[in-house]
């Protein structure tokens, strides 16, 4: 069998265990009594359970394992295994840490070295991978532990979690087919499947929340995933093209808050996705728009394998378009209502 056919196994299984267990995962959360109560922050006005994400990382955790170590897997392939590795460890550690945060709960501080540490690690890791410069290890450490953040920012309604990281795990499954980068295809479909297999049990009643174990997990499988298929040789634009809108969401809102003389940690419901929620779209359609935006971003990406790089500009300025369109959604749907 070839590395893509193992690939699909390894997703099939990442998928099938992600949907699975949370049928084991579920009354352990219960008995522990770990719920989402609503805050300031919050766009559910009842208790929900949360920490579901520890079923996706079990998933994908299995699902790494699977494409490494299965006969004909990445296991033949010297320094594909050693990326799916180190991507692989980036996930499962930003998870855990996460997890620690769902149970019982982590300072300021020993959260921040941790998220530095784990983007260090990911930092160090491209440099033993690809012999990559020293300055991508000061980048590394602000990408990952900053998309980590950003995706625990973004992580406030039903399916938007999810929904991105189907499409950021399919975006890089294609660009490793594109680019001939043999461990970056698993990596994807682990990403899509895991976080696939979960939207099930959040988008029916009565419904369940990843908690910052899978919000952690997604924001430090991406961020990790995006770099070393930078380091691989993938275009840049096709490693950080699913992610733009996710950037784009919190940069915005952030800038926006300190300009109005609030506090940025402070809990809040200003993000666009949010105020999308509040103008009266339902979690789904909100969720839905933010993904149809990151998937636009993910194919201006992929694009760049079809130009040649002159016109790479040309894709760039499009996806500032798109987040430039994306944080005026809430404005021009208030418009439409208003005429």
């Amino acid at each position: 069998m070839t590395s893509l056919t193992f690939a699909l196994i390894a997703g099939v299984v990442t998928f099938a265990l992600s949907l699975a267990l949370p049928v084991v995962v579920k009354p352990i959360l219960v008995r522990l009594g770990i719920m989402d109560v609503p805050n300031d922050r919050s766009s559910h006005i009842k208790p929900v359970l949360r920490g579901l994400g520890l079923a996706v990382l079990i998933a994908m955790a299995i699902g790494y394992l699977v494409a490494l170590v299965a006969p004909g897997g990445m296991i033949e392939y010297d320094s594909a295994a050693l990326a799916l590795s180190l991507v692989a460890g980036a996930a499962i550690c930003s998870g855990l840490l996460g997890l620690g945060e769902d149970l019982k709960g982590v300072s300021v501080t020993v959260r921040s070295v941790l998220l530095l540490a784990i983007a260090l690690g990911v930092g160090l890791g491209l440099v033993w991978y690809g012999g990559a410069a020293w300055w991508l290890v000061i980048y590394a450490v602000l990408f990952v532990s900053g998309y980590i953040n950003v995706a625990n920012f973004m992580d406030g309604l039903n399916g938007i979690s999810g929904f991105h990281g189907v499409i950021a795990g399919l975006a890089f499954a294609a660009t490793g087919v594109l680019a001939d980068i043999v461990w970056l295809v698993p990596a994807g479909l682990i990403l899509a499947a895991g976080f696939g297999g979960f939207l099930p049990w959040n988008l029916t009643k009565p419904g369940a929340f990843l908690g910052d174990v899978g919000s952690y997990l997604l924001g430090g499988a991406t961020a990790a995933t995006s770099l070393f298929a930078l380091v691989s040789g993938a275009p840049i634009l096709a490693t950080i093209g699913p992610m733009i809108i996710y950037f784009g969401d919190v940069a915005v809102t952030l800038v926006k808050r300190v300009r109005a003389g609030h506090k940025w940690d402070e809990p809040h419901k200003e993000h666009v996705y949010q105020r999308l929620n509040q103008l009266g779209l339902s979690h789904v359609q909100a969720s839905g728009i933010t993904a149809l935006f990151s998937l636009a971003g993910a194919l201006l990406g992929l694009a760049s394998f079809f130009v040649a790089p002159i016109w790479w500009l040309l894709l760039l300025a499009g996806g500032l378009a798109l987040v430039v369109i994306y944080v005026a959604m809430p404005r021009l749907l208030e418009k439409s209502r208003a005429r």
